[in-house]
């Protein structure tokens, strides 16, 4: 096993220069549960100890800073239990509460940014970084991004590139669902070729390289929001965030959420038969969800073995297990019709694929083969695009 520092290790080590920060610079800083060293000291703890730096306010990303909220629930503007520090919530109950205000950022001199990413566009954090990056300018401040693991590696990219009629929190720029980049590269990107333009500050870790997953690094895996419980969860999920965009559960109110998803319509047998796919194996079950979508129902389903990351293909795996499932029940199957992070004119599913015409083409009847193939001119240009961004070699 490698060992593998991250950007916040780095940007702790007495030799760093701090991202250029002076001593008793006023920060604030963009935290969760994740925002470890390989000791699980929390960032928040180290950089107070260390009293190079004046931590003033907390900014909380989706699931707050504590990791205790639900995906969709607001994160509110509190006071942190164990710091004292106050937290400014970046999750609210509006689309206007996702950016921090101008306001947030009086009395401080920089923003550290220290998020664990799990490499798939819809995860919110990516687009939080983006909304901090674009306030930090207008207020003349710099945005130092402490940079961690892209946990399943960053080499593989799957699926279409986002079209700007779906710009949503859940994609905000053309990057495809599996993007192969880690959070310091996505903000490098964001910069320069989306326009951002702030003073940005990238700490890279060391010893990272491309083909690395997370159990490679030497770094422990943290869960970074409450459904995302360990790094085979984080494999499967450019895929089987899509269930979000269906009435199927993708497992929420479960132990596995994401590895088991179903309904109570489904027989979990024959859907599993159909499935096939390199690198996994589906397995039927049955689960009873405690909250969120089917609660307190008896759902057939399936469970996804992963027994080769390298050759699994999460995203078209997964669509083409909710098109057999709508093949299989196409009067008890829908699309998501309920608000979806805060979006009401446009169909959630259409939103995480990122793309109009691959909802219409499974309802039409199109092979998932067909629909990658649509896409794979668009994601051999994004390879090209990316490249003057990376920081890290193969």
């Amino acid at each position: 096993m490698d060992t593998v520092f991250s950007g916040l290790e780095v940007f702790l080590d007495d030799a760093s220069d701090h991202a250029g920060l002076s001593a008793g610079a006023r920060v604030g800083l963009v935290v969760h549960p994740a925002s470890v060293d390989r000791q699980y000291r929390h960032a928040v703890d180290l950089i107070r100890d260390r009293g190079r730096l004046d931590v003033r306010r907390l900014f909380a990303p989706e699931h707050g800073t504590g990791g205790e909220a639900q995906d969709m629930e607001s994160v509110g503007q509190t006071t942190d239990r164990d710091s004292g520090l106050p937290v400014v919530s970046l999750y609210g109950d509006n689309l206007l509460s996702l950016r921090p205000d101008i306001a947030h950022m009086e009395g401080l001199d920089a923003v550290v940014y220290d998020l664990q990413d799990v490499g798939s566009r819809y995860y919110t954090y990516v687009t939080t970084l983006s909304f901090v990056m674009e306030t930090a300018r207008e207020a003349g401040l710099p945005v130092v991004v402490l940079d961690r693991p892209n946990p399943i590696g960053g080499v593989v990219m799957e699926g279409p590139l986002l079209h700007p009629s779906m710009t949503s929190f859940v994609g905000r720029y053309p990057i495809p669902p599996r993007h192969g980049m880690t959070t310091g590269e996505l903000a490098l990107m964001y910069n320069d070729a989306f326009g951002i333009g702030c003073d940005l500050r990238v700490v890279p870790m060391q010893g990272w390289h491309r083909p690395m997953y997370m159990d490679e690094t030497g770094l422990p895996f943290v869960s970074p929001s409450p459904n995302m419980p360990d790094l085979q969860t984080a494999i499967v999920y450019p895929g089987a965030c899509l269930l979000e965009g269906t009435n199927l559960s993708e497992g929420r109110g479960t132990t596995l959420p994401f590895l088991q998803f179903g309904a109570p319509w489904i027989d979990g047998k024959t859907w599993a038969g159909r499935l096939s796919g390199e690198g996994a194996v589906p397995r039927p079950v049955s689960f009873r969800p405690m909250f969120q979508k089917h609660a307190g129902d008896r759902c057939g389903g399936v469970f996804v073995h992963v027994e080769d990351r390298n050759t699994y293909r999460s995203f078209t795996w997964y669509l083409e297990a909710i098109a057999i499932a709508r093949d299989l029940n196409p009067d008890l199957f829908d699309w998501r019709r309920e608000t979806y992070e805060f979006e009401n004119d446009r169909l959630a599913m259409d939103l995480l694929l990122g793309r109009p015409g691959i909802r219409e083409g499974l309802e039409q009847g199109a092979s998932v083969l067909e629909l990658e193939d649509s896409w794979r001119e668009d994601l051999d240009r994004f390879r090209s695009e990316r490249r003057p961004f990376l920081l890290y070699p193969e």
